[in-house]
């Protein structure tokens, strides 16, 4: 057929390869042309599937036919140039420890041009972004979100942590302590990842006005218990205050329960009128011990209220909050003691049971 080309066994393997292979997109639409004139193909059809010209296939067909092979795949072109050790350390060391801001880049985040453009203009230094990218992911760098800290720290924190451990290592028989918090149950669902079909995003409903309830709990250090207590609709005082009467009457055997609680308002003595008063009644008994600010990871309980929300509020689809609430009951229920996930204290003495 007029216009078609002839391979010999040699070529047309080495265009497949070349089609199969290369990474540059123009290498394979030159092999993709010719193997199509090759199989006898029109030019009509080769430039409708191919979205291109004839002008462009009768260039490469042009080509091929004065040169061979070598004129149409050309020289090949070297790789792009790998940063030094030098360098790859200088760039490692910008994105892990520094900001852009910090080179007079109006952005918060570094990116692989970012890096490259600052390369070039700062120290003469040319390489590609890809070239950037290449270095990171040598240097077992990846590309996924930070986890937030808060970045204030309580100055009295070893202080506070040196006395709690005292009173867990030094709890005699009659008494015993638990660590204390409140959790919020919403009905608009807390977001979590799910299995979903590749590019369909799926839809977890809402009910669109939300409502809360709060619930008191207090996880049991010698045996991982933990007790709720009836949920509230405000995260005040009066929820703390029922929440240690619970305790009160859950631990009738023991004289004195320590309670390990973080520094809201409403637990403490100082700023609150209601548990002043009642720690004047009731701390014969009940004796408040507090954590260090700004250290949730100092109270095991937030570990519970993470699996909580794992496991039942994440993509939950419950249309009203008494269903929801029934939800974390029978959660509770299906296994009501934790394990002590912590290493901050000495030995949890608590049975690591697993839950539903």
């Amino acid at each position: 057929m007029s216009g078609s080309i002839s391979l010999c066994t040699h070529d047309r393997n080495a265009l497949l390869d070349l089609y199969r292979r290369s990474r540059d997109p123009q290498l394979r639409l030159r092999a993709h042309v010719l193997l199509l004139l090759h199989e006898g193909y029109p030019w009509t059809f080769i430039a409708s599937v191919l979205f291109t010209s004839s002008s462009t296939i009768n260039r490469w067909r042009q080509r091929f036919l004065d040169g061979g092979l070598e004129a149409v795949v050309g020289p090949r072109r070297p790789r792009a140039k790998a940063l030094s050790a030098w360098w790859a350390a200088v760039v490692i060391g910008w994105v892990t420890l520094r900001s852009p801001t910090d080179f007079g880049f109006v952005r918060s985040r570094w990116t692989c041009a970012t890096v490259a453009l600052l390369l070039r203009d700062a120290h003469g230094v040319q390489v590609s972004r890809e070239t950037v990218r290449r270095c990171l992911h040598e240097a077992d760098l990846v590309w996924r979100r930070p986890r937030p800290v808060l970045r204030p720290q309580d100055p009295r924190r070893a202080e506070k942590l040196r006395i709690i451990r005292a009173v867990l290592r030094q709890l005699p028989a009659d008494a015993t302590a638990v660590f204390q918090d409140e959790v919020d149950v919403n009905t608009n669902p807390k977001i979590g990842a799910m299995w979903m079909h590749k590019g369909q995003q799926a839809l977890v409903e809402t009910p669109g006005t939300n409502v809360k309830r709060y619930l008191a709990g207090a996880l049991h250090w010698r045996t991982g218990e933990l007790i709720l207590s009836e949920p509230g609709t405000r995260r005040n005082a009066d929820l703390f205050l029922a929440h240690l009467d619970d305790l009160r009457r859950r631990f009738r055997r023991y004289k004195v329960i320590h309670v390990i609680c973080d520094n809201a308002r409403f637990h403490d003595p100082e700023r609150c009128r209601k548990v002043r008063a009642y720690l004047q009644r009731w701390g014969h008994r009940v004796r408040l011990h507090f954590l260090p600010t700004y250290a949730p990871e100092t109270n095991p309980i937030e570990r519970v209220w993470w699996h909580l929300h794992d496991e039942i509020t994440r993509n939950h689809r419950c249309p009203d909050i008494e269903q929801l609430l029934d939800l974390v009951f029978a959660w509770l229920a299906a296994g009501s003691h934790f394990g002590i996930e912590t290493s901050l204290y000495d030995t949890a003495k608590a049975t690591r049971t697993t839950t539903a």
